[in-house]
């Protein structure tokens, strides 16, 4: 999978701009806030349609234009697919191979992205919602079915809260009503679990001995997909489905009186541990950068295992963040799989080794160059 050409029309501080990428490495160079993440940002919206950056569209729309559009000429499997998404104040609209796409779903996995960012250090520190959601970001890339279910799963999960809450403490609660919802979500509720287990499962396989690398064999990660209740583990012989209906049965007075839904995997935890200690808690900065890393890396073959594909690695300021050791183990190992686009503040960060097979775009004021 590679992305051979990116055209921007109107989005963030670019009227337009028109690139083609012939190398495995490209590496955007420039001051802060000259515009080296934004053309980031519009790769990873032609993967998922969504920014990392931003839950706003109008934010990514120049103030004085109705829609701004981005475009990506992508080899996959050695045939070539344009990719087109146009951001307007109303919405998206998506095309694949000049196509209008029904629903977005349809688009999303065309190109596969892996993101490492500053911020990804929330992963360990941030709340169980923002490991959720890395869950189901790399999961709704490789299995397009899996973003149906989990939006059907939230579709029911609504309807079952706006019941709880509108009728929960009223005589008037229809119990046998309830119970369909109940049923309802719970298959759907099954099957996001059981993907989020697979893909944790496999993931810990991949990224135990890459993080013992990194670590300087000093350090074990692991990986645990868990149930935010202890009354259920996923791990034991019971059917997932007997547990959650068994843990909403006896939860089910409290959820009339706070007027939620208590159990299911949009409650469910993501653990990181690092020498059996939890990362959250006791992980030192430096150990937490070695465990974001590592879960990276694992990514990028986990996602080749799904898709036959390696995908794309954005990497966005963050050699900075690594000492020398750590970024010559990174670039090894992406070196040969992976077609990377990095920003970086000066390109003397770099190592000559990681520049004579590079690309090399100097970013200044929303203009982009080539570096001679």
């Amino acid at each position: 999978m590679k992305l051979k050409r990116l055209q921007l029309k109107h989005f963030r501080n670019y009227d337009s701009l028109d690139l083609t990428f012939d190398k495995n490495l490209t590496i955007f160079a420039g001051e802060n806030a000259q515009g080296k993440t934004n053309i980031l940002e519009a790769i990873f919206l032609l993967s998922l349609t969504k920014s990392h950056r931003t839950n706003q569209d109008s934010d990514m729309i120049q103030e004085d234009q109705s829609a701004a559009v981005i475009q990506g000429d992508v080899t996959l499997n050695h045939y070539d697919l344009p990719l087109e998404l146009i951001l307007t104040r109303k919405g998206k609209v998506a095309k694949v191979n000049h196509l209008e796409q029904q629903k977005l779903s349809h688009f999303v996995g065309k190109l596969n992205v892996i993101l490492f960012a500053p911020e990804d250090l929330q992963l360990i520190k941030g709340s169980p919602s923002l490991r959720r959601k890395f869950m189901d970001s790399e999961l709704g890339q490789s299995y397009p079915v899996y973003l149906n279910e989990l939006s059907q799963y939230q579709k029911i999960l609504r309807q079952r809260n706006h019941y709880l809450k509108q009728y929960g403490k009223n005589s008037g609660f229809d119990s046998v009503y309830f119970e369909i919802l109940t049923e309802q979500l719970v298959d759907k509720a099954v099957i996001i679990i059981q993907y989020r287990l697979e893909f944790i499962q496999t993931l810990q396989q991949i990224v135990e001995p890459i993080h013992y690398q990194l670590s300087n064999q000093r350090d074990h990660l692991l990986l645990e997909y868990k149930s935010s209740t202890s009354q259920i583990d996923y791990t034991n012989n019971q059917t997932i489905r007997d547990q959650l209906l068994n843990e909403l049965n006896r939860v089910y007075e409290r959820e009339k009186l706070q007027g939620n839904t208590l159990v299911g995997p949009h409650r469910d935890e993501l653990d990181i541990s690092i020498n059996d200690k939890k990362a959250q808690l006791f992980a030192s900065q430096g150990q937490q950068r070695t465990a974001i890393l590592s879960i990276k890396l694992a990514e990028i073959d986990w996602m080749y295992q799904i898709t036959n594909e390696y995908p794309l690695l954005l990497l966005d300021d963050v050699l900075s963040e690594l000492d020398d050791e750590r970024q010559r183990i990174l670039m090894e190992y992406i070196e040969q799989k992976t077609q990377t686009f990095l920003t970086t503040a000066a390109v003397k960060d770099m190592t000559n080794n990681h520049l004579k097979d590079a690309q090399v775009y100097i970013v200044k004021d929303g203009t982009v160059s080539k570096d001679m």
